[in-house]
């Protein structure tokens, strides 16, 4: 954090007025960005994220699209092109995959295609993951599909504080870049207990976010909480869900918030896996190919010969996102508790 942030103003924020200030912010700063997507307009979005911003900036600068995924990636890919900073809105992150050509084959291969002659700073914002009994069609987290393609950045933040700061470095980079916004996070920490009531952001200290401007650099992992037991390496949600689970082993957990999936800050990883020993991987997404597997890999490769045990994966199971069992799906305090264990006893 620099100085200037440490005398600007700060106020409690949820998640949703975060990403609002963020975007209202980079709409007063650039007159080039536009904010576009269903109801992202005239309704302020179906989780309010843009609420007032079309009264504030007018149907030029903030508007409605047609339910066309695909429309709405391809026409920001052309905005991007001729000198526009677009902030576009997929609904929810299941809704993707219409537009997957053009984010995949336009938007991630413009600068190279025309070596370096175009560009595609687009920003396309998804809420992802489960918690909310969305079922398969509004739950998924899709993250490995985005981290596998060359020209895309990865993001997903797991509190106001970097949510704010990552958007607006976001919207400021030149490269395509997708945020993802864990839903369950919008209004409070959760931690997995979903029997337990909601702890606001308000009582957290992420969730004390400066009024002002400020950014978080988009390819640094955040130490969340310190330990030297074991490495845990996560993002999102899964941040809250290993910090009680911890508590709950009795295990003191160095907790890497990696917040930048791709670019993905390997130096934090290593100096933590180095120092403790033992390693668990921790995500919300289907198991098979997910991101933890490249994670795991990368441990393996860079520090095999300073693990202790075996590298412990948690993730959701190999199954589309159930309604009636979400919670036998999300990994759980419970079952992390139990692989926290584990990476001692196979020691």
């Amino acid at each position: 954090m620099s100085m200037a942030q440490d005398t600007m103003k700060t106020r409690p924020m949820t998640m949703i007025q975060a990403l609002r200030s963020a975007m209202d912010i980079m709409l007063d700063r650039d007159e080039n960005v536009v904010i576009f997507g269903e109801d992202v307009g005239y309704f302020g979005g179906v989780f309010r994220c843009t609420e007032g911003l079309q009264t504030k900036y007018g149907q030029s600068r903030v508007f409605d699209a047609p339910i066309s995924e695909s429309g709405i990636v391809a026409a920001a890919v052309g905005m991007g092109a001729y000198g526009l900073r677009p902030v576009v809105e997929i609904q929810f992150a299941d809704y993707f995959y219409p537009a997957a050509d053009q984010i995949f084959s336009e938007a991630a291969r413009l600068r190279y295609r025309s070596a370096g002659g175009f560009t595609a700073p687009l920003t396309i914002r998804m809420p992802c993951g489960g918690g909310i009994f969305g079922g398969q069609t509004h739950s998924q987290s899709p993250e490995a599909l985005f981290t596998h393609v060359s020209g895309l950045r990865t993001v997903m933040p797991s509190n106001p504080y970097d949510a704010k700061g990552l958007l607006i470095s976001s919207i400021e980079n030149d490269d395509p870049v997708i945020f993802l916004e864990p839903k369950r996070l919008y209004n409070g920490p959760f931690d997995g207990h979903h029997d337990q009531p909601v702890v606001p952001w308000s009582k957290h200290p992420l969730g004390n976010v400066p009024e002002g401007y400020y950014s978080v650099p988009l390819d640094k992992a955040a130490l969340y909480r310190e330990g030297r037991d074991l490495t845990v390496l996560t993002y999102g949600t899964m941040v809250y869900v290993a910090e009680v689970a911890a508590k709950d082993a009795g295990i003191e957990a160095d907790i890497i918030d990696l917040r930048s999936l791709w670019p993905l800050d390997l130096d934090t990883i290593l100096a933590s896996v180095r120092k403790t020993g033992r390693c668990v991987v921790l995500h919300e997404a289907t198991r098979t190919s997910g991101f933890g597997a490249e994670l795991c890999a990368l441990v393996q490769e860079h520090c095999f010969y300073h693990l202790e045990a075996p590298i412990e994966r948690i993730t959701g199971w190999d199954t589309p996102y159930p309604h009636s069992h979400e919670w036998a799906y999300f990994p759980g305090p419970k079952r992390v508790a139990e692989a926290f264990k584990r990476a001692f006893r196979e020691a």
